[in-house]
């Protein structure tokens, strides 16, 4: 009784793969996977080719906005998107800058002298241009990215893009690996810790100790490749060309609603800001 007692008392484990529920304001959570991605590939895509200021700099400021209003944050992601997109957009500047052909630039104004060298303002342009590109294609990328997983992105391809589920479910089992490696990791490092393996200090201790979790990591990842196998066997994995879906990721009306808004968009934004040079 007493160790029934113990093991009804013992904590449940928490799926690691589970994502909980977001609120209803929180709308970017509950979008189709493939309606988020849809949405900003063709904005992401002709950013690519612009090289004026304006145009990124729009889809940068309502990227951000849309990220802030319908994704669910932390602490360290809000920081991260307010605090140091800015700092590497002027880190990005400074660095295009310098790279810049001098004689691309040389009949501008000056910005900066060091000693024999330079700073033309155009190529602070083109260094504030590209910059404020790469930020707002990675700004369109967390749409999708910050409220999305892997499991359900795989989901959507295969039941709306009629990917094999042969190809989608083994790149599910793929993704999960990654979160089992690191648990394993910890556990290993416990353990060598328990048995006082510390290996004393520095960076040569530390590749010494990085060598001795490669081995009992790559058994553990072969039992759990083992295992995955022979489940996906007693399941009939690839014995049918369908198979029934447990988990649906339906796309509604509201996914059509987010692409078509998204879309037209990206298309008056480019309409409007973009410097097209008609003949």
């Amino acid at each position: 009784m007493r160790g029934l007692r113990q093991a009804s008392n013992a904590p449940v484990p928490i799926d690691p793969y589970a994502e909980a529920e977001a609120p209803a304001s929180r709308y970017l959570h509950h979008l189709n996977p493939l309606a988020k991605l849809g949405a900003v590939v063709p904005a992401m895509v002709l950013l690519v080719f612009t090289r004026d200021l304006a145009t990124p700099a729009v889809f940068l400021a309502l990227a951000v906005l849309v990220v802030l209003t319908g994704a669910r944050l932390t602490r360290r992601a809000l920081m991260l998107l307010l605090v140091g997109m800015p700092a590497g957009i002027v880190l990005l500047t400074v660095g295009f800058s310098v790279w810049v052909d001098p004689t691309l630039v040389s009949d501008t104004a000056s910005v900066l002298r060091v000693g024999g060298w330079t700073l033309r303002e155009d190529a602070v342009a083109i260094g504030l241009a590209t910059a404020l590109r790469l930020a707002a294609i990675l700004a369109l990328a967390l749409i999708g990215g910050l409220t999305t997983s892997g499991p359900d992105l795989v989901r959507a391809a295969v039941q709306h893009l009629h990917v094999p589920y042969r190809i989608g479910y083994a790149a599910l089992a793929a993704y999960r690996f990654v979160p089992r490696f690191g648990y394993e990791l910890s556990v290993i490092r416990a353990a060598h810790r328990v048995r006082g393996h510390h290996g004393g200090r520095g960076p040569f201790a530390r590749v010494a100790r990085g060598w001795g979790y490669i081995v009992p990591l790559l058994a553990g990842a072969i039992r759990h490749a083992e295992r995955i196998a022979l489940a996906m066997d007693s399941r009939a994995f690839g014995a049918h060309p369908t198979r029934t879906e447990r988990h649906l990721v339906p796309f509604r009306a509201r996914d059509v609603v987010f692409v078509v808004a998204v879309l037209t968009a990206s298309a008056v934004v480019f309409a409007v800001t973009f410097p097209w040079q008609l003949p």
